[in-house]
C-alpha cells in the first residue's frame, strides 16, 4: 500500500495497563501503527498478544479492567486519548465500526436484524427509517445473503452463523464508516461458511474503499485479507511488512515460529481387527428436533485408543450426533452401543457407570467453566461424584489431574477461570473430563477458539493422554488441519447423513465424494491469491458469498 494515500489512523507509543486486582501492569508496551485510507492491516499473534486490546483502542475504547496510560491515537486528526466522551460516541458506529468474533452473541436476540441494522443511520440522522431499510436490503444483496428483501425481518436465531456474520458486516457498513475493526470474524465458522464471509468482507472493503484492521490468529486467513501484517507478542510489536514479503521472507524468529506451527502430525494407527469390539458404536441413528429431522441413518464405530474425526459444515449433524451418544437427545430410530451393549436412549435412564464412561470437552472454555468456582472444585466435582472421593484423597486426585494436563497444582489449585489464559482454561476442561476416568471423550471443536501455537499444544496434550490412558476420542471439528494432525479415521457429514467414512490417509487422497472435495478445497492456504483463484474456479465474481457456487 503506497504511503501516498492519506493517513486515516496513526497510533504512536500506545501503552495500555491491565488491573490484576492488586495493581496495574502494562499489557500494551509502546506499539506504533499507521493505517491509510482504503488499507487493510492484519494484526496477528498468539493469545494475550494484545490484538483485540489494540483493536478496541483504535476506537478510543479501553476494555473493562484496562486503561490507556500513554501514547496517542489520532483518527483523521482527532486524538482519541484526549477527546471527550461525546466526541468519541459520535465516531463509533458512524465513522468507526466494529465486527465481533461472534455475531450470535453480539446481536440482540429479542429484536429483528433489520431493526438493529437501521438504528445507527437513523440515530445519526443520515437516513430515514425507510431509506435505512432499503439500504440494508441493498447491502444484503451485495453480500449475497439469500432473500435480501426479507432476511432482515428475521430474528438472529432464525439465520445461519455465516449469514448472521455477513449481516453484521452489512450493519457495520450502514453508516459507510471510514474504518472497520474485524475482530476474529471467522474463527468459529466452518471452512465453507468462512469462504462466504471472507469474500463478503473483502468485497465490501474494496467496494467502499474502507480501511480495516483485521485481527486473527489464522495466518492463511490474514494472507487473503491484509495489505500489511503486523505481528505482536505480549503487547509488543515483533515484526511488520507487506503481506507478500511477510509470507515469503519473515525476518524475526518469532514470526518464523508462527509460520511453522501445525508441524505436529501423528501417524495413523492401524485399523481395528474384525473381532475387536468398538468402545462406541452408532447404529442407524436418526434424530429430530420436534418435527424437524436432523439425523438420518448415521452409523460409525470408535475403537479403543483411536480418534475418529467428524467433519462437516454447520448444521451437518456433528454435534447432534454427539448429543445422541451422550443421551441428551434420544434417537427416533437406531441405537448407541458402549462396548457392545446398548445404552438407554436418555441419559436420565443410564447408570452412573454408563455416564462416567462418556465425557465431553467443549468448544468455548470461557462459557463451559463457571467463572465464580475455583479450579479445584471444577475438577473435583466429577471425581467426587463418580469416585466418591473426599478430603485429602480428593485434593490428591485434583493435584494429580493438574499435573496430568501440565499445570502446576501449587499455582492453579485455588485460581478462578478468569485468571487463566484461553489455553489454560481448555486444559482445565480436559482435566474435568478426565476426572470421571472415562473410556471415551467427545472433543467438540476444542481448538477452534485458540491461536495456532496454543492449539498445537492442546493437540499434543490430547495425543499424550490418549496413549497413556488408552482413551478413545470423537473429535468434532471444521478444521481439516486438525484432522490431519490427530485423526485415525474420518467421518464426513452433510445434511444429517454420513456421506463418506474411512481411514484418514485414504480420505485425504482422491478421488473424493464431491462434498469432501468441497471441504478440502475450502481450507485457506498461505497464498495471498488463494481466495481469488478459488472464487474464480467456483464461478463467483469476488462478491459476498460463495454460497451459490457451493
Amino acid at each position: 500500500m503506497s504511503d501516498a494515500r492519506e493517513v486515516l489512523l496513526e497510533i504512536r507509543d500506545l501503552r495500555i495497563d491491565g488491573y490484576t486486582g492488586e495493581e496495574w501492569q502494562p499489557i500494551i508496551k509502546g506499539v506504533d501503527l499507521t493505517l491509510h485510507k482504503g488499507e487493510v492491516l492484519g494484526l496477528i499473534g498468539e493469545s494475550g498478544a494484545g490484538k483485540s486490546t489494540i483493536g478496541a483502542a483504535s476506537m478510543g475504547f479501553a476494555r473493562d479492567g484496562t486503561r490507556i496510560s500513554g501514547g496517542s491515537i489520532v483518527f483523521d486528526g482527532l486524538d482519541l486519548t484526549t477527546a471527550g466522551r461525546e466526541e468519541k460516541r459520535k465516531l463509533r458506529g458512524k465513522r468507526i465500526a466494529y465486527v465481533a468474533q461472534s455475531a450470535a452473541a453480539s446481536f440482540n436476540p429479542a429484536h429483528k436484524i433489520i431493526d438493529q441494522h437501521t438504528e445507527a443511520p437513523v440515530m445519526y440522522g443520515l437516513q430515514s427509517r425507510a431509506e435505512a431499510e432499503a439500504d440494508a436490503m441493498a447491502l444484503y444483496e451485495q453480500l449475497r445473503l439469500p432473500n435480501p428483501d426479507e432476511i432482515g425481518f428475521r430474528y438472529p436465531h432464525q439465520v445461519s452463523g455465516g449469514q448472521l456474520q455477513r449481516a453484521m458486516t452489512a450493519m457495520a457498513m450502514a453508516c459507510r464508516p471510514d474504518l472497520i475493526i474485524f475482530d476474529e470474524p471467522t474463527t468459529a465458522l466452518d471452512v465453507t461458511t468462512q469462504i462466504e464471509v471472507l469474500a463478503a468482507i473483502r468485497e465490501i472493503v474494496e467496494r467502499f474503499d474502507t480501511a480495516a484492521i483485521y485481527i486473527t490468529h489464522d495466518l492463511a486467513v490474514v494472507a487473503q485479507m491484509a495489505d500489511t501484517i503486523k505481528v505482536l507478542l505480549k503487547g509488543e510489536e515483533v515484526d511488520e511488512a507487506p503481506t507478500r514479503e511477510m509470507l515469503t521472507d519473515p525476518k524475526q524468529d518469532y514470526t518464523k515460529s508462527l509460520w511453522a506451527v501445525r508441524s505436529f502430525k501423528r501417524q495413523q494407527k492401524p485399523l481395528a481387527g474384525p473381532d475387536e469390539v468398538p468402545v462406541v458404536s452408532v447404529r442407524g441413528v436418526s434424530a429430530a428436533y420436534g418435527k424437524v429431522k436432523v439425523l438420518e441413518d448415521v452409523s460409525f464405530d470408535i475403537h479403543r485408543g483411536r480418534t475418529v474425526a467428524v467433519v462437516g459444515e454447520s448444521g451437518s449433524g456433528k454435534s447432534t450426533t454427539a448429543r445422541c451418544i451422550t443421551g441428551l437427545l434420544p434417537p427416533t430410530r437406531g441405537e448407541i452401543l458402549f462396548e457392545g451393549q446398548a445404552l438407554p436412549p436418555r441419559y436420565t435412564d443410564r447408570t452412573k457407570d454408563q455416564l462416567r464412561h462418556a465425557q465431553m470437552i467443549y468448544q468455548m472454555a470461557d462459557t463451559a467453566l463457571n467463572p465464580k468456582i475455583r479450579i479445584s472444585e471444577i475438577i473435583g466435582r466429577p471425581a467426587q461424584f463418580y469416585s466418591g472421593l473426599s478430603g485429602a484423597a480428593l485434593r490428591k486426585r485434583v493435584e494429580e489431574l493438574l499435573e496430568l494436563i501440565e499445570l502446576d497444582p501449587a499455582e492453579f489449585y485455588d485460581r478462578l477461570p478468569p485468571e487463566l489464559s484461553g489455553g489454560q482454561k481448555q486444559r482445565i476442561g480436559i482435566a474435568r473430563a478426565l476426572a470421571a476416568e472415562p473410556a471415551f471423550i467427545i472433543c467438540d471443536e476444542v481448538t477452534s477458539a485458540l491461536d495456532q501455537l496454543v492449539a498445537e499444544g492442546i493437540l499434543k496434550l490430547l495425543d499424550r493422554l490418549q496413549k497413556e490412558l488408552d482413551l478413545s476420542y470423537m473429535f468434532i471439528t471444521h478444521d481439516l488441519a486438525t484432522v490431519r494432525a490427530i485423526a485415525d479415521e474420518v467421518v464426513v457429514m452433510q445434511n444429517g447423513r454420513v456421506v463418506e467414512h474411512g481411514p484418514k490417509d485414504e480420505m485425504f487422497r482422491p478421488p473424493h465424494h464431491p462434498y469432501t472435495d468441497l471441504l478440502l478445497s475450502s481450507v485457506p492456504e498461505m497464498d495471498p491469491d488463494w481466495l481469488t483463484h478459488l472464487l474464480d474456479a467456483r464461478g463467483v465474481d469476488n462478491v459476498g458469498s460463495a454460497e451459490t457456487a457451493l
